[in-house]
């Protein structure tokens, strides 16, 4: 299971417990509301963000005690990134050792080699936000999924079709802040897919145009995971939709 011996390659530090205790102690409340717009999206520090992957923070606070109270974060990304991480890794640990002894409780009871192996993994498009645009493919492995990990343009209604059972975990990227690096979003998909688990990675859009699909097919695919790409409607064609204009009009396209 990758994750579990290579968490180190999640962070630019070693999580002992001295580092713990010192990036931890960068912020005090780790979930904050900062009083963001109103947003169909998933802003990187929102209370909706750390609603939704409160089970990752479970061990270090209440949610209800910071759910309308400000707080200040540290100017540097980094450090708040790495006190995140620093955060996660506990319960991540935990989440993986659960799935693989759901496998093993699997294969014990009745041999099944298809339940033995890896789990799969799923690329899926959630296109410009509306759920009503999903593919009936990408619905079912959303509800059926045990972890997803999503960026910041899947919109909060397409998360809330989640299943109940499912966990969710934020790996988006924005200008000056990525919650995780390229490299260590291959690192979680890899790790959970070894565990047994069906992984679905969402992605705004559809998952093969500007979304490093691609990278992390290839990734996986050397590690010997099976990959499969639910398309979802591209930025293009959607707003083109939207406005009721062609992009292939006859006469004026060339």
């Amino acid at each position: 299971m990758a994750l579990v011996y290579k968490l180190q390659a999640f962070s630019s530090f070693s999580v002992s417990a001295q580092n713990y205790n010192k990036v931890t102690s960068l912020i005090t409340n780790p979930i904050c509301s900062l009083h963001y717009k109103s947003s169909p999206f998933t802003e990187k520090h929102s209370t909706e963000r750390y609603q939704r992957d409160r089970w990752l923070y479970q061990d270090q606070v209440e949610l209800s005690q910071y759910q309308s109270s400000p707080c200040s974060l540290p100017s540097d990304s980094e450090s708040v990134r790495e006190n995140d991480i620093a955060l996660q890794l506990p319960e991540l640990k935990k989440l993986l050792e659960v799935l693989k002894r759901k496998r093993e409780s699997c294969c014990g009871n009745d041999g099944d080699g298809e339940k033995c192996g890896p789990g799969n993994v799923f690329l899926v498009g959630t296109g410009p936000g509306d759920p009503e645009l999903l593919t009936l493919k990408a619905v079912k492995l959303v509800q059926k999924a045990d972890i997803l990990l999503y960026d910041r343009l899947v919109s909060n209604d397409v998360l809330e079709m989640v299943g109940p059972d499912a966990r969710l975990l934020y790996v988006g990227k924005t200008a000056g802040y990525h919650s995780r690096t390229q490299e260590e979003i291959h690192e979680l998909l890899l790790s959970f897919a070894e565990a047994g688990a069906t992984v679905v990675r969402l992605k705004g859009g559809d998952p093969l145009v500007f979304g490093r699909g691609g990278e992390e097919i290839d990734f996986l695919q050397q590690q010997g995971i099976q990959v499969k790409v639910i398309p979802g409607i591209t930025s293009a064609s959607g707003i083109a939709a939207e406005l009721g204009y062609s992009i292939d009009s006859s006469g004026c396209c060339k």
